[in-house]
Order: C-alpha cells, then sequence, then structure tokens
C-alpha cells in the first residue's frame, strides 16, 4: 500500500472509531442525539442498548481496516471497506438519510478506488 492508501484507509477508521465513540458513550447525549437525528432523550433511552451493539460493530470495521494497514494487505483492506461502502449505502437507505453517504459511503469509495486504481 502507498502513502495516499494508507492515509484514505487510516481516515475511515478514524470515522467508524468517533462513530463508535458516538453510539456507545453519547447516545444519550445532545451532541449523541443531534449527531443521530433522534425524536428525544427519551426515545435514546429507550435505544441505548441497540446503539451500543451498532457502536460494537462500527469499532470492528475500524479494527479491521487498522490490522489491514498494519499487515499490508490490500485485501483485507478492500474486504473492510466494502463492508462500510455497503453498510453506508444500507443505513442511507433504510433511515432515508443522505448524510451517511457523506460520511461512510464515500469516503470508502475513495479508499476503494485509490487500491484499485493505484
Amino acid at each position: 500500500m502507498n502513502i495516499l492508501q494508507i492515509i484514505l484507509i487510516g481516515l475511515v477508521s478514524l470515522i467508524h472509531i468517533y462513530i463508535l465513540y458516538l453510539e456507545m458513550a453519547l447516545w444519550t447525549t445532545k451532541k449523541g442525539i443531534k449527531a443521530f437525528n433522534l425524536k428525544d432523550k427519551n426515545f435514546a433511552e429507550e435505544t441505548k442498548i441497540m446503539a451500543a451493539n451498532q457502536g460494537l460493530y462500527n469499532g470492528f470495521l475500524a479494527a479491521g481496516l487498522i490490522w489491514s494497514i498494519i499487515s499490508n494487505k490490500v485485501d483485507v483492506s478492500l474486504f473492510f471497506l466494502i463492508c462500510v461502502f455497503i453498510a453506508g449505502i444500507y443505513g442511507a437507505y433504510s433511515t432515508k438519510s443522505i448524510k451517511i453517504l457523506y460520511i461512510q459511503t464515500i469516503p470508502a469509495s475513495v479508499s476503494i478506488l485509490s487500491i484499485l486504481l493505484l
């Protein structure tokens, strides 16, 4: 992997570490409620276990991407980036939020393209 690919993959992993933090630690706070456009604090409290589970999965994506950088394995990078890409598409579709495309799908797409084209 070249330095550009490492930086791009690293950025995608940092995004997912931040999402993990939002979902596992900040879900019921003003910041978490605003970030995920939740209807209110009560709803956030009722769904915090589900959100923590989602956060854990985002952590696994980040860990896989970090592992791919450390091991310098492009196939591992592509696997986890494609997982992020698919999760972003599904998330945008299921929540009707285009914001997810910008936060998850586009960075993953740029990283995938950097691997396939460079």
